[in-house]
């Protein structure tokens, strides 16, 4: 299982750095639910967290993730990640203010034929705000 699910992740990751969402399609099951705390709909379809996304790669064109640290229990994967970006576009009505961030977050994937079926994610939504001034 461990091979497997760093190459399902590492595809993700490579995608999301390359500023690119198309990998979704081969990291998440068709039916995946992808739960994300903060989110304006806490339970998204695939096509939704492809659009949630987009729309932070839109606004951090440099967006650049890592993977710090992974646990493998069975069919079940945690990941601890750090993001790093540059706000230099629009962030749904908010303008780019310039500002560099960097903010966290945890990841827990629920595995099966390589493909994600479902996922819990939460990430520091409030920080990342607060660096760009905007609470």
């Amino acid at each position: 299982m461990g091979l497997e699910v760093i190459k399902y992740e590492k595809n993700w990751v490579d995608g999301l750095n390359r500023g690119d969402v198309a990998p979704a399609d081969q990291t998440f099951a068709a039916n995946c639910i992808i739960h994300m705390a903060g989110a304006p709909e806490p339970n998204l379809s695939v096509a939704a967290f492809k659009e949630l996304v987009s729309g932070l790669l839109t606004a951090f064109p440099d967006f650049h993730i890592t993977v710090k640290d992974q646990m493998v229990s069975g069919d079940k994967v945690a990941f601890r990640w750090i993001a790093k970006g540059t706000h230099n576009g629009p962030l749904g009505e908010t303008l780019p203010t310039g500002r560099q961030v960097q903010f966290e977050g945890l990841i827990f994937d629920h595995v099966a034929g390589g493909q994600v079926v479902e996922r819990w994610e939460q990430w520091d939504q409030m920080g990342m705000l607060q660096q760009l001034g905007l609470v």
